[in-house]
Parts: C-alpha cells; structure tokens; sequence
C-alpha cells in the first residue's frame, strides 16, 4: 500500500491563506504513484482534511487521523509542513508530532523554536561569527525607550514581529516619532518586537537541503529586487519585484555565501529545506560583505517562490527534491 502524505499548511498567523498556497504547490509535484497525498489545514478552531470534491473531513487531535470520503480510517505515515507562522515553524507542531511518532519535513523543536525567534537567533550564530545587524529586543509590556533604541541601532531601521515572517507588521522606520507607531503595528502579529538597524546592500536568497543519501546539496542563489520600499507583502506576492536567479555576486563572493548557507544549516543541525537571506553590503575597501537577515525552515513553495525558481536555475525538478527530502525519513 502507498504511504499517506499530509501536507500540513494553514496555521493561526497573517500569513494562513499564503502558506496553503504553498501547500498547493508541493501537492502538485509530490509523486501521487508513490505516496497518497492530503492537504490538513490547521487553525486555532479546527484542523480538516481536504477531500476530493471539496469535502472535508475532521481531523482527531489525539492520534491525528481522519476519515476518507469512503468512511476508511486515516492517519498519515509524514508530515510535510509548510505553516508559514505558529504553530508549524516554531517546534509546536515538531513537539506534537513527535510525541505521536510521526516523522515530518522540518528541523526538530529546539531548531524550530530558535530560528523563528530572530533575536535569539541573531544572538546564538554571532558566536560563530556570522554578521547580523545591531539589533534591540521589545517586549510586550516594556516601555518604549526611544531614544536609547535609536541611540543603538540608529536610523533609519527595520521594526518587525521577533517572532513570525516578515511579510506583515514590518516597518521600515525613518524617524524617532515612528518608532512607537511602528512597535505598536508589530506587537499585532508578535508579543516581541525587534528592532534592527538598516543594513544597505544588495538582498539575496539561497535555499539549502541535506539528505542522508544526497548529503548536503546548496541551490543557486537568488538575488531580489523589490519595487516597494524594502521586500515587503507586496513585493512578495503581488509581483513587484525582480527575481534574478541566479543573483549578479561575482563567482568569489557566490562560493562564500553558499559556504556558509551550508555551514549555518550545519552549526544549527537543521533538516529539511532551509532558506536564510542575507544583505551583501561593500566594506571600506569595497569588498563584498556578507550580512544574515533571517533564516526560513519552512519557506514558500508556490511555482514562483525562491526555492523552486532555484531548483529550476540548476537544471532540477521539484518532485525528485520533495521525494527525496519525504525518503530521507520515510526510509
């Protein structure tokens, strides 16, 4: 019999309807003749099933399983999670299934938790030397020190949700009078908020994933042009941007950045498709220098996102990267 794949897409942030685009995407490249495959959103009120002909089917928390639109019992044998937010890119999902006994597509919780926490993040690879930009972290509750903020990461600066995307909520804030406005907007999606300084360069992406069989394989790097102000919910789903995989680096500074997308995903032990970006800015002697933004465990997968147009720069096809990353823990 054919293994069952739940594609688990959904979730309780902004970004709910983004991320079951992404689970359409990975349904249509998954390999139907070896794997039956279903759709499971997630929400705070309920988690369903997608059935053929828009049925849906109550999904029972306890063992998560589901019926078919035969009356058969269900319960998927992976995971595939694509959540864009809570609860499946900061190890909530990771810790449940686990406990079940289910293996899934993503880092473990301890790698979830921390990478969806950016100033936590930020702080631990710093020990290893990788740059990130000066940054200060608020809490809900925390009185907004404005000056002593502005004193640290300087202006202008990025204000975002700590923990979340950075497709809402992010401000890209000029002036000391926007800074409580801009903190106020992300506390909406996040109870921290951080704070960063602006780093000036230019935004690149690079998709990494490792495979017991394959080892480590590291994609072509996207270079990102946005329209809008910065690479903001716009830029990202509405088209206003240009895409360039892969992104105008010279062939030295190319062979760093991927050194060290394979170095990180290795320091953090991560596992499954990882994104991270990063901002190329010139030092003094106009050398390329290479800036971490954020790391993405669960990154878009719809026909235009970064991963599969890197995936395609190189020559690849989805289906054969999805079956081998469901292999590497189905095996």
């Amino acid at each position: 019999m054919k293994k069952v794949i739940a594609i688990v897409a959904g979730g309780d942030s902004s970004e709910h309807d983004v991320s079951l685009r992404s689970a359409a995407g990975i349904d249509s490249w998954i390999d139907k003749e070896r794997y039956d495959v279903y759709i499971v959103e997630v929400s705070r009120k309920e988690w369903v099933a997608h059935l053929p002909g828009g049925k849906r089917s109550q999904v029972f928390r306890h063992d998560f399983s589901f019926k078919d639109e035969w009356g058969r019992d269900i319960r998927p044998d992976y995971a595939y999670i694509t959540i864009h937010g809570t609860p499946g890119e900061d190890g909530t999902l990771q810790g449940y299934f686990d406990l079940l006994g289910i293996p899934y597509s993503t880092s473990g919780v301890l790698v979830e938790s921390m990478t969806f926490n950016k100033f936590a993040l930020n702080q631990f690879l710093k020990s290893f030397g990788v740059r990130v930009a000066e940054s200060v972290l608020v809490r809900e509750g925390q009185q907004v020190n404005v000056d002593e903020i502005v004193d640290r990461v300087g202006l202008p600066c990025f204000i975002k949700p700590n923990a979340g995307g950075s497709s809402f909520g992010v401000t890209h804030c000029r002036t000391k009078e926007g800074v409580v406005p801009a903190v106020e907007k992300a506390m909406k999606e996040s109870p921290e908020v951080l704070v960063e300084s602006e780093l000036k360069g230019t935004e690149i992406s690079n998709g990494v994933y490792c495979t017991k069989k394959g080892g480590m394989h590291v994609l072509p790097i996207t270079e990102v042009v946005p329209e809008t102000d910065f690479f903001d919910y716009d830029a990202k789903y509405n088209g206003k941007v240009q895409e360039i995989t892969p992104a105008r680096l010279s062939d030295d500074t190319t062979k760093r950045v991927q050194a060290l997308t394979a170095a990180i995903y290795r320091i953090l032990g991560a596992s499954g498709i990882v994104r991270i970006d990063y901002i190329i800015s010139k030092n003094e002697e106009g050398v390329d220098v290479i800036n971490m933004l954020e790391i993405n465990t669960t990154p878009g997968m719809t026909v235009t996102s970064f991963i599969p147009q890197q995936v395609r720069a190189e020559g690849g096809e989805m289906k054969e990267v999805l079956n081998a990353i469901i292999a590497d823990k189905l095996s």
